[in-house]
Order: structure tokens, then sequence, then C-alpha cells
């Protein structure tokens, strides 16, 4: 058994990349856990192993390997290969929680050997010291039996050394007595920083927060001077006294990726006092007291008992609308409806496979007209039909002069399509008066629910803010959707976008391009304001510029390109609850006269917030490319913070009052640098709802 052992460890050696080792690593990495490593031999008839019982030992056999390197990289220091391990084998493959026959952990290893970056590693990827050590005394008796025992084990080893002959026995042993002074010489260093250490410093920026009417948050960093020892663990207490007598609760945190907690369950509008406390193997160190001292969870609507804004409003238009349907489901031009089964779910492939053969009402050059189009995209590559078109469909060969109120309705339509049908046989009721406008959106649903039903696709995707217009007369009004799913399709073909780009013919000059000549020119930067107009804002307070322009049909709103379904802002915080006691102070610093209002008490949370609110408004004015003497004139909203879904919430910086909208032909002075775009406002409202 010893002799397939040690040849196990030297393949597992000769397999280990090129760096330091100590020496006979391979004997010691057996000896340390020799008593695991010999039952896995112990348990298996090495005759009768085949198939799936011989592929388990090998892979058992090389996690060991696995397990061995982590524990030779954390004795040697080697912060490279640790992280390697790490990020390469899960903690259950490492087993990096198991003792080994020394009743060490990796982690053990590391804080007492004051390897700070290695234990913090080991810490972050879920590493736990020792259960063996429950106190400070059985941690110091197993450290000098440790440091005893290697001791006498090189003493046994120099006396046979020095007395036997030179041999091949004794080269052995020589081998032996190196690798056993290595460990009696890391046991001893061990041994020291165990007793050379002390209780860590109290942690410091204790940070205190209201998070919502029933919890608080509490962050905080790690303390100036470990004193030779890891911190391995923080406790947060709380209690609804100064003194903490008596103490409410406490928790222990020992993952220590985030330095945060959240205490939840507690009452509103009574004043909870937090201390943080850290540990290594020496103990818990002073607990530090929070800034501010204590807080009062709470929201700001307890200001006033304001309920939110959109309670029940869902609930409450789709009531309304089945209230329309049933007005209408007993119209003669519904009849055909109530026989047709209901939309069938298809899946992309199977909706897209009988498409676009040469019957297809698909366009391929465009007139004098408005035109749909449908883009669908996946990575790098676009959906195309058989003739290496982008999908496109004609609403109306005689209109030629989109009105922004047809074109804002058709972007309302795009919240609905699985209503077209519906909408159609509506529109169709109401036609009577003959109405022009009338007459235009219904062509624009008969064009919805003829690209619906070429692609066999109903959700069309989301409509791009503006249309594309040419000299030509041509209007294209275009849809995007990426296809997130793997499939792989018949009878169509997905096509690199800068393929499409190069192999298109173009039948206009490059002076006066057509609409679908621009559209290919400028399909990356649709395909990625659509990508960015998905993108969620990370949970946080945040400070939003509203800025209007007005134009003789539309009011648009300045908003950021890299994120274009939110205003411009920057971040205040993480915590994105506002307190009472913060909107009230809001609200005073709102009322009074005095531009530049009295700073509040200092430890307090309107005085954090104060101090966050000045930062934020300094990078903000940056951002816009206002002067900062400037925004003594701007002002908060004060009427509300804007909630988004209870993760995200805004406070609104708003110009002076004259300033807020610019009216058409108005100079603005001061423009934003470039990275921005204006939005009409009703597309903006939808790709906020999105």
């Amino acid at each position: 058994k010893m002799t397939q052992q040690m040849r196990d460890l030297q393949l597992a050696q000769a397999r280990k990349p090129p760096g330091p080792s100590s020496p006979n690593a391979a004997k010691r990495l057996y000896r340390n856990l020799s008593g695991k490593f010999r039952v896995n031999y112990t348990s298996f008839d090495e005759g009768s192993l085949a198939g799936r019982g011989e592929k388990e030992k090998l892979r058992k056999s090389y996690l060991f390997q696995s397990n061995a390197a982590l524990f030779e990289a954390v004795e040697l220091q080697d912060l490279d290969r640790v992280q390697e391990l790490l990020k390469q084998y899960s903690p259950e493959e490492l087993d990096l929680n198991t003792p080994n026959s020394e009743g060490l952990l990796p982690l053990d290893i590391a804080i007492m050997t004051n390897n700070a970056p290695i234990a913090r590693a080991l810490l972050q990827a879920g590493a736990k010291e020792s259960p063996h050590f429950v106190s400070l005394e059985s941690r110091s008796l197993h450290l000098s039996t440790l440091v005893r025992e290697a001791e006498q084990r090189v003493n046994e080893l120099t006396a046979q050394v020095v007395n036997e002959a030179p041999n091949a026995d004794c080269s052995e042993k020589e081998k032996q007595l190196k690798a056993w002074e290595w460990r009696y010489r890391l046991y001893k260093r061990m041994k020291a920083g165990f007793e050379h250490a002390r209780v860590p410093d109290a942690p410091t920026n204790v940070h205190l927060s209201v998070a919502s009417s029933s919890s608080v948050q509490v962050t905080f960093w790690e303390p100036l001077s470990i004193n030779s020892a890891v911190v391995t663990r923080y406790k947060v207490e709380w209690s609804c006294s100064p003194t903490f007598s008596p103490p409410l609760g406490e928790a222990v945190i020992d993952k220590l990726k985030n330095l945060h907690f959240t205490i939840r369950g507690l009452v509103s509008g009574t004043a909870y006092y937090v201390q943080v406390s850290a540990y290594n193997m020496k103990g818990w160190g002073p607990p530090q007291a929070s800034v501010p001292p204590f807080a009062i969870p709470s929201n700001w609507r307890e200001y006033d008992g304001r309920a939110p804004r959109r309670r029940g409003q869902a609930e409450a238009l789709d009531h309304l609308l089945g209230q329309v349907k049933t007005v209408h489901q007993h119209c003669v031009c519904h009849e055909p409806c109530k026989n047709q089964p209901q939309s069938r779910k298809h899946s992309v492939s199977k909706s897209l496979k009988h498409l676009f053969h040469p019957g297809s009402k698909f366009l391929k050059t465009l007139k004098r007209g408005l035109y749909l189009t449908a883009i669908f995209y996946k990575d790098d590559n676009i959906l195309v039909t058989h003739e290496d078109q982008i999908p496109v469909v004609e609403i109306d060969d005689t209109y030629s002069c989109l009105l922004m109120q047809d074109f804002l309705w058709f972007t309302k339509v795009s919240c609905m399509w699985d209503e077209i049908l519906w909408l159609r046989q509506c529109v169709t009721v109401s036609q009577s008066s003959c109405s022009c406008i009338l007459q235009t959106r219904f062509k624009m649903l008969l064009a919805i629910s003829q690209m619906q039903g070429l692609l066999g696709i109903q959700d069309l995707g989301q409509v791009f803010f503006e249309p594309i217009k040419d000299k030509q007369g041509n209007i294209l009004i275009v849809t995007l959707k990426e296809v997130k799913t793997n499939q792989t399709f018949e009878s169509v073909r997905w096509v690199p976008i800068c393929k499409l780009q190069t192999s298109r013919k173009s039948v206009s000059s490059p002076e006066e391009p057509t609409a679908l000549d621009t559209l290919l020119i400028s399909v990356q930067d649709k395909l990625a304001y659509h990508q960015r107009s998905s993108h969620a804002l990370s949970p946080g307070l945040y400070l939003g510029y509203l800025k209007l322009c007005s134009a003789v049909d539309q009011i648009r709103v300045l908003v950021p390109e890299r994120l274009p379904n939110i205003l411009c802002h920057v971040k205040i915080r993480s915590n994105p609850n506002i307190s009472r006691e913060e909107w009230e102070w809001l609200q005073k610093m709102a009322s009074v006269e005095d531009p530049v209002p009295a700073e509040p008490e200092a430890e307090t949370s309107q005085n954090h917030l104060f101090q966050e609110l000045q930062v934020a408004i300094k990078e903000l004015m940056t951002l816009v490319n206002i002067p900062l003497q400037e925004a003594k004139d701007f002002r908060l909203y004060s009427q509300e913070v804007l909630d988004f879904g209870g993760q995200v919430s805004f406070l609104l910086l708003l110009p002076p009052s004259d300033d807020v909208c610019t009216a058409p032909g108005q100079n603005n002075p001061y423009t934003p640098r470039s990275g921005f775009l204006t939005l009409p406002l009703q597309i903006f409202e939808l790709g906020e709802e999105r």
C-alpha cells in the first residue's frame, strides 16, 4: 500500500507546475492525510475495479491531490497557487473545511503564520477555522504538542543518520530528516505567531442607516490593526439602551466578502443602538459604537402618511381593460374570434420554420410611404429573409408625413402585442366616421398583424425611439427584439451583421441614402440602444437631473446614452430608503429662503445625508456640464421620493423654474457633453415602465 500511495503522490508532484516546494513534499503530504487516504485504498478490491468504480477511484485520487496541493501552497505561502486552486475547484472538491491528520485546516495555517492575503482569499471562499480549537488553551496545547512531536522526530532521525553508515537507507533518512526539520520550523513559526498575537482592534467606519420601517443596516470596515492575527468573523449587537443592557440581539458574520448586515424585524419609531466587534484566534476585540449612535426604523411616507403613488394602478387598469373588452365582445365583428382557439405559444424556431418563402409579403425595396421593420438579433447575428433582407412590411403607401401623435400611439400599442387582433376589430367598429387618423392607425394594426403572421410570433419587441426618414419620402418604424435561445432554424438564416452590411447592394447614393440603407448603416447603434435601455440600476438612492426641451409637437427629456431609460443621475448611496427624519430635514431645507441652509448637527443621519448630497450635486453638475456656481439656483423636488420597485429611489434636482423646459429657438448655454440624447417624453415613460 505504501508503495502504491507514494507512486500516486509522485505522479501528483510531476503534474504540478514548476515552483518552490518543501523538502520531500510528497511524503509530507501523504503523512498529513494518511488516515483519510488509507480508507480510500482499503475499501476497494483492486482486482475487481472496473468501469464506474475505476473512474470514481481516479476522481477521488485527483481531488485528494488537489487538497494536498492546497495545504502545500498555504504552507509555502504561495498566494498565486492558492488563488488558482480556489478558482479551479469548489470548496467541497478541495475538502476546504476537513481537518488533516494534525487537526489543522488551511485557514489555521494561514492565520497562525499571519499570512493575511492568503487568509482573506480562503475566507472569501468559505474557509473555516478548525473546530478542535474550542479555547485559547486548547489551541496553545495543540501547537505545543505538534512542536514537541516534530522536535522528537528530528532528534530521532538525526541520531539514525549520524550513527548509520552511508547507504541507500541512510540517504532516504536524510531526506526524511530535511522534511521534518522544515515541518519543525513551520510549527515553531505557527506557535510564535499565536503567542505574539493579540485580540484585534475595533472595526472602523461603523455606519448605521435606516433601511425601512422595520429594519436598519450597519456597514463597517476592517480594524486599523489586526494585531498579528487575521480577523475571521465579526459580531453585530443591538439594543434599545446605549449601555446595551439588556441586549436585544446579536449576529455573527463569518462571510466577509461584504462587510454589512441588515437587522430586521424591528419596531417602527423605536431607537436602536448598534455596535460591532471583530474576532481573531485570540478572541473578540472591543466593540465600536455606530455613527450615528442610534437609528429609528421609518420611511419618508410616514412624515405625512402618504400612500404609494402606484398602489393599485396596475390592477385598476387591468379591470378597466376587462370592462372595455366586455362591452365589445358581443359585436358582430367579434363573432369569428369566439370560434378561434386562443393564440398558441409558438416557439421561435417553430414559428419561423416555414417563413421567408418566395410567396411571402416582405418587401425588398421601399417606395414612397410608411413601413414597419422588425429586427431580431442574437449576439452579433441578425435574422433575415431567404433573400438576405431585413423583414419589412408596408403600412401605407400614400402616407409620407408621419405625425408624432401617430408614432407615439404606435409605441403604446407595442405594450399590447398580444391584443392586436382585438384592437383591429375595435378600430373597425369605430371607422364609420372615416377619420383619417383612424384609418392610418387601422393600417398600422394591419401591418403589425401581417408582420406577426409572417413571423409566427406576437412579440415584436421594443419600438426604437424615432422613425427613420429619407429624402425619397419613406418612413420606417423599427422594432427591436433580442433572441436569447440557442436554437437552429430551417428556412431562415442568422447572418452576421457585418456580412449583411457589406453584402447589401445599395440602390441609393451616399449623399441621399434610403431609409433601409440608413437602417443598415446604423443598426449596431440601434442594437446598442436597445440593450442599454433594458439595463437596471443597482440598488441605492440616486440624484436625478430633470431637464426638458419642447418642440412644436412634443416634449423631450435629457437622458444618458449609457442608460436611456433613466434620467441623468449619480448615485448618492447604496441604501435606497429615506427615513422620516431625513425627509423632515429635506422639507425644512426646501422651505427656507436662505439658499445655503445651516448644516445639521454632527453624528446624525441628516448630517450624513447632507454630506452625501453635497458630493452628489458636485458630481452631477460636472456630469451635465453646468458650472457649480449655478447650482445655488437649483432646487430639490420636495413633493416625493421617486420609488422604483423598492430597491431604487430618486431625489430630483431641478433647474430654476424658467429653465426646466427649454422652449423652441431658446439657446441653452450649458449643453451637456457627448454621451447624452433627448427622448420624446412618452417614449421615455414607456422605457421606464419596461
